[in-house]
C-alpha cells in the first residue's frame, strides 16, 4: 500500500453515499478506504450535513470502515473517540467565536434583505443554528441569480460568503469551510497537502477541492460541471462512474499514479 496518500477527503452525499445505490456506500471503495487506513492514513467524510444527521445515516449504512474524523456543516469538526466522536474543542470554538461575530456585524441588515429577496426571487428564507439566512431557491437557475445578488450586496464583508449546494445555500465566514477544516486536520495528524486525497461533487465542495489543500482530486461522473471543471484545471480525475463507484476509480487512478 502506497503511503504517499496519508489523508483521504470525501463529501458524503452524491460522492461517498447515494440513496440510490445498493449498498449506498460501494463494497469496492470501503474496501479501499480500509486498506488506505490499514496502512496509516486518515480517512475524513467532510460533509455539509449537521453532525446528527450524518450520524444517523452512517448507522444505517452499516459500513466495514469507519471514519476518523467528520466535517460537518462544512466546518465543524469531530474526531473518532472509541465507536463515537467528540468536537475538536479549540477549532470548533473558534469558529464559532468568528462566526457569532461576523454576525452580529451584519444582523442588522438582515430584515431588508429578506424582504428584497422574497420580492426579486422565488425563494424560501429561515435561519437556523448555524446561519441567521438559510435559503432554498427554485431551481439552479435562480439559485445562481441569488447568489450573484448576495455577492454584490455583501462586497463590502469580505469574510461573508454562501456556501452553497444545489438549491440551497447559508451565510458562513469565508475562512471557515470543507477545504480551511482538512487543512486543519492535515496539521493535527502532520500531512500535507502532497499526500491528500479530496472527492466531492457539488458547490459547496470548491473550497475542499483546491491543491493548497489535496494535490490528488477526484469527482465522480455526477457531479455538476463546475466542480468537473475545476477538478480538470488542476489535473485531477473526473471519472466516468457515479457516486462512490466514481471515488473507487479515482482511488485507484491515483494509487497506480503514485506507484
Amino acid at each position: 500500500m502506497n503511503l504517499r496518500i496519508r489523508v483521504l477527503s470525501t463529501d458524503f452525499d452524491g460522492t461517498l453515499h447515494s440513496d440510490f445505490e445498493d449498498p449506498p456506500v460501494p463494497c469496492a471503495l470501503q474496501k479501499l478506504i480500509g486498506a488506505l487506513q490499514n496502512a496509516g492514513a486518515v480517512w475524513v467524510i467532510n460533509t455539509g450535513r449537521e453532525f446528527q444527521s450524518l450520524m444517523e445515516t452512517l448507522k444505517t449504512c452499516e459500513l466495514s470502515v469507519s471514519p476518523d474524523y467528520l466535517v460537518t456543516v462544512e466546518r465543524e469538526i469531530h474526531v473518532r473517540n472509541g465507536s463515537g466522536y467528540v468536537g475538536l474543542t479549540s477549532w470548533n470554538r473558534t469558529c464559532q467565536d468568528a462566526h457569532e461575530a461576523l454576525f452580529d456585524r451584519v444582523r442588522h441588515a438582515l430584515p431588508g434583505l429578506f424582504r428584497t429577496l422574497t420580492r426579486r426571487f422565488p425563494v424560501r428564507l429561515y435561519e437556523d443554528a448555524f446561519s441567521p439566512l438559510c435559503l432554498i431557491a427554485n431551481s439552479n437557475a435562480d439559485s445562481d441569480a441569488i447568489c450573484s445578488y448576495l455577492a454584490e450586496f455583501w462586497r463590502h464583508e469580505p469574510e461573508l460568503t454562501v456556501v452553497r449546494n444545489d438549491v440551497y445555500g447559508r451565510l458562513s465566514h469565508a475562512d471557515f469551510n470543507k477545504g480551511s477544516a482538512l487543512a486543519e486536520i492535515g496539521r493535527i495528524v502532520g500531512v500535507g497537502a502532497e499526500e491528500t486525497v479530496a472527492a466531492g461533487d457539488h458547490m459547496n465542495d470548491l473550497p475542499m477541492l483546491n491543491r493548497s489543500f489535496a494535490r490528488w482530486l477526484i469527482a465522480p461522473d455526477n457531479a455538476v460541471e463546475p466542480i468537473k471543471e475545476l477538478v480538470r484545471r488542476q489535473d485531477g480525475y473526473v471519472s466516468t462512474e457515479r457516486y462512490g463507484n466514481g471515488v473507487a476509480s479515482g482511488l485507484l487512478h491515483w494509487m497506480a499514479h503514485l506507484v
